[in-house]
């Protein structure tokens, strides 16, 4: 295939090889068990997982014993959402949420709709942002949980989640935040944006896959959710199961590193998104980019191509890897419901790519992945009766 450039870190990332060299020994030599406290092997792996959750903590502005480790972020959002709905029972049944969150948000809705619970779906301007003003008239007295993604998985688009926090806390509601593309890449203060429970991966910001983690609030206020599966009572009774040891030192490696070279990675990835956009709008027409430029991650762009179908590009370019929507709804028929509450046209939707820069990424490689973006779109643009239509429109209406 010849070179390959890969641009779908929304979708995973490659792990750091620091965070690989980190992890290692505790495959091997440190396997203890950290839930068993008889032996050296046990507190040697207790010890790694603690010093891991003070590093993961340290990333959001969190106390230690406020993370919960789990097997990832849909897992996390799935013990915040329902955990928090079972945990207000008695005071609440209604819970606000917005029309362009990943599944594993609106999916837990959904699930607790038919249990009873009543669910607001709030929908976002044509840049991918929701009103404040509505969140605050959804808001009832029987109202226990918002929950708002802090920057769009597919889009990009970055919340105003201070603000929100502060609607949810002023109104006595708890504020649920799913920071899966955030966590990492921008900062994120929980305290400063006044999250309750903040859910997010390991595998989105260079570390091992299958390893995520829960903020719970402790204190003004203490957030109690109630746990999602039994077992032996770990993770303080909230997650129950043998702790992935290696997975969770990898995590711990991943926020540390993020810590402290977050600001200046995330000034090169935006060099490198605004050269690509550059390129892609100064040698084609009929380019839409869908959200907000101002509000958003600085490794996305979400692009639509007049006249092309995304699916045709992406065979096009089989060496750079790209996406049309969220790695985790592929499944879905149709175009992405992100792009449909934007009020994108099915057409529209259809010519939609996800671009999603990384750390590894070179400048050489956005140059050629712009080059072949440029010839791929030509290319089919020839093909394309539909493109000839609109581009006779354009100049008919240039002409008058």
């Amino acid at each position: 295939m010849g070179r390959r450039v890969y641009l779908d870190h929304h979708a995973t990332t490659p792990v750091d090889p620091r965070v690989v060299e980190i992890m290692l020994p505790y495959f091997t030599e440190k396997f203890g068990n950290p839930a068993s406290r008889q032996h050296h092997w046990g507190w040697e792996a207790e010890q790694a997982v603690e010093r891991a959750r003070r590093q993961v903590a340290g990333l959001i502005g969190a106390r230690p014993e406020e993370i919960v480790f789990t097997s990832g972020a849909t897992e996390s959002c799935n013990l915040a959402i329902k955990g928090a709905a079972e945990a207000c029972a008695g005071r609440g049944d209604h819970l606000i949420t917005v029309a362009t969150e990943h599944r594993a948000v609106l999916d837990c809705c959904r699930r607790l709709e038919r249990r009873g619970v009543r669910v607001s779906l709030l929908g976002v301007d044509r840049d991918g942002l929701v009103d404040l003003v509505e969140i605050e008239r959804a808001i009832t007295p029987r109202t226990f949980l918002i929950s708002v993604m802090y920057a769009n998985n597919e889009i990009g688009v970055i919340q105003p989640v201070r603000e929100i926090g502060r609607i949810a806390r002023e109104r006595g509601v708890f504020f649920h935040c799913d920071a899966t593309q955030a966590v990492g890449r921008i900062p994120v203060d929980v305290e400063a944006d006044c999250i309750d429970l903040l859910s997010f991966s390991a595998h989105k910001m260079y570390g091992p896959k299958g390893v995520g983690a829960l903020y719970v609030r402790s204190r003004n206020p203490r957030v109690g959710i109630v746990p999602q599966m039994d077992g032996g009572g770990h993770e303080r009774g909230l997650r129950s199961g043998t702790l992935n040891v290696p997975g969770i030192v990898g995590f711990g490696e991943a926020c540390a590193i993020a810590q402290r070279e977050m600001a200046e990675e995330a000034a090169r990835l935006r060099r490198l998104r605004d050269r690509l956009l550059e390129r892609l709008l100064g040698e084609l027409e009929l380019v839409r980019v869908n959200g907000s430029m101002e509000r958003r991650l600085p490794g996305n762009l979400s692009l639509s191509f007049a006249g092309v179908d995304a699916a045709g590009l992406m065979r096009e370019l089989r060496e750079i890897a790209l996406s049309s929507g969220s790695a985790c709804s592929s499944a879905e028929e149709g175009p992405s419901h992100v792009l449909r509450a934007l009020g994108l046209d099915e057409a529209t939707a259809r010519s939609t790519i996800r671009i999603g820069l990384g750390r590894f990424n070179t400048e050489e490689e956005i140059e050629y992945a712009a080059g072949r973006l440029v010839e791929a779109v030509r290319r089919l643009r020839e093909l394309s009766p539909v493109y000839a239509l609109l581009k006779e429109r354009l100049e008919a209406g240039q002409s008058t």
